[in-house]
């Protein structure tokens, strides 16, 4: 495979100057930080983060190392953005369908079962996700982004959550995110886990 040149990547032939010329540039990086993350996560569902190293996601990504290096300056960073990546498509399904449950809490729970299963599908990935979030020494909105997404789905999307609510939710997160560990460790069953959640999100959200 063929990999783009490290120099004046983001220079297009024959494009004009102008803000003409950045918009193409701008779509131009967007869709190759799309692909080197796409091939991220293709690469780690099959192998787990081991199997997420950079040359290898260059060469599938088709971008040079050197280009993969200045979009993500390390392996850490590389698995933040494919952590993100997965909060995206979850974010969009949930405004897609939100839940429709009874209370807050059901909607709560509801919204994180979707993401359990969504996760699950590929075991390598979210072991993966999971993993960086413990271990990683790199920065990530996770926490917050769930937390949010958690808050659209139990008060709506145009709600006002109090300081109260948020610290619900973030706490209803990390319980998730405990949960998840015991699933990929063969430990507990989604039956399980959606049995605790429901019971740590009427005590949170309901309570």
């Amino acid at each position: 495979m063929t990999a783009e040149p490290t120099v004046a990547e983001d220079e297009i032939p024959g494009q004009p100057a102008g803000r003409a010329g950045q918009n193409a540039r701008s779509r131009s990086q967007h869709q190759r930080r799309k692909r080197i993350v796409q091939a991220a996560a293709a690469l780690a569902s099959r192998g787990g983060i081991e199997a997420m190293q950079m040359r290898t996601v260059a060469e599938r990504a088709g971008v040079a190392l050197g280009t993969l290096y200045r979009y993500f300056p390390s392996k850490d960073d590389l698995v933040v953005a494919v952590v993100g990546e997965e909060i995206d498509l979850l974010e969009r399904s949930i405004e897609r369908r939100p839940p429709r449950a009874g209370t807050s809490a059901q909607r709560a729970v509801e919204a994180l079962m979707r993401a359990t299963r969504g996760l699950m599908r590929e075991p390598e990935l979210a072991a993966a996700l999971i993993r960086s979030l413990l271990l990683s020494d790199v920065q990530t909105d996770f926490s917050d982004r769930m937390t949010g997404l958690l808050l659209r789905a139990a008060v709506g999307p145009d709600a006002d959550p109090d300081d109260a609510q948020r610290v619900m939710a973030r706490a209803l997160t990390a319980v998730w995110t405990m949960e998840m560990i015991e699933m990929l460790r063969g430990q507990a069953g989604a039956d399980e886990i959606q049995a605790r959640l429901e019971l740590a999100a009427g005590r949170l959200l309901d309570g």
